[in-house]
C-alpha cells in the first residue's frame, strides 16, 4: 500500500518531530513505544486539535480521524472520538502504539492470550500508555456520561479505521475456543 502522506494539523508539529526523532532511532518496539508515550506527554494536544463538528462524535459508534501519517508510513496519529457506551472489541495490534486521552475519561480491559481479563484501569484526561505486542491485548470503552477523545500513535500507515475497533457493543467478550 502506497503510504498516504496527511499534513500535520495545527498543535501537531512538535509531537510530530519528536515520535519522528524516536522512530528514526530503530529501537525495538517495546522501547519504541515507551519512548513515543514520553514524547505525548511532553507535547500534549487539547481536543481543540478536532473541530468542534469532530467532537460531537456519532450515536452509532466512535469516529477515527487520521491526523498525520509519516510521509514513508513509519507512524500514523489518528484521533478517536467516543460516545457514552461505545467499545472496542477485544483487540490486539500489529505493531507499537502510544495512546492518550485527551478528554473525558476511557476504561481499559486488558486479556491474556486466553483472552481472560488480567486488569482493567480507567485512563483519565493526560494519561498515557505506551503498547507493543505480544501483551497488547485490550478492549477500550467509554464509561463516562460525557464524550471522550483519545489521541493514538501507531508505528505504521494507518489508512483507514481497523474493522475491529469501529464496534459498539455492550455484550460481554467473545471466548476463542482453544484448539482442540
Amino acid at each position: 500500500m502506497t503510504p498516504t502522506a496527511a499534513p500535520a494539523r495545527p498543535g501537531l508539529a512538535r509531537l510530530v518531530t519528536a515520535v519522528r526523532d524516536v522512530v528514526h532511532d530503530h529501537v525495538g518496539w517495546d522501547q519504541t513505544a515507551q519512548r513515543v508515550a514520553g514524547q505525548l506527554s511532553r507535547h500534549l494536544p487539547g481536543p481543540d486539535l478536532l473541530t468542534a463538528q469532530q467532537r460531537l462524535g456519532n450515536p452509532d459508534r466512535h469516529l477515527t480521524y487520521i491526523l498525520h501519517v509519516e510521509p514513508g508510513g513509519q507512524f500514523s496519529i489518528v484521533a478517536l472520538v467516543w460516545r457514552p457506551g461505545q467499545a472496542t472489541r477485544i483487540h490486539d495490534h500489529i505493531t507499537w502504539c502510544a495512546f492518550t486521552v485527551i478528554h473525558g475519561i476511557e476504561h481499559e480491559e486488558t486479556f491474556d492470550s486466553q483472552l481472560n481479563v488480567i486488569g482493567e484501569h480507567d485512563n483519565h484526561s493526560g494519561d498515557v500508555t505506551g503498547l507493543a505486542p505480544p501483551g497488547d491485548i485490550h478492549r477500550v470503552r467509554n464509561a463516562g456520561a460525557a464524550t471522550a477523545i483519545s489521541l493514538h500513535i501507531y508505528g505504521t500507515d494507518v489508512p483507514a479505521p481497523d474493522p475491529a475497533c469501529t464496534t459498539t457493543t455492550t455484550e460481554p467478550p467473545v471466548r476463542k475456543s482453544a484448539a482442540r
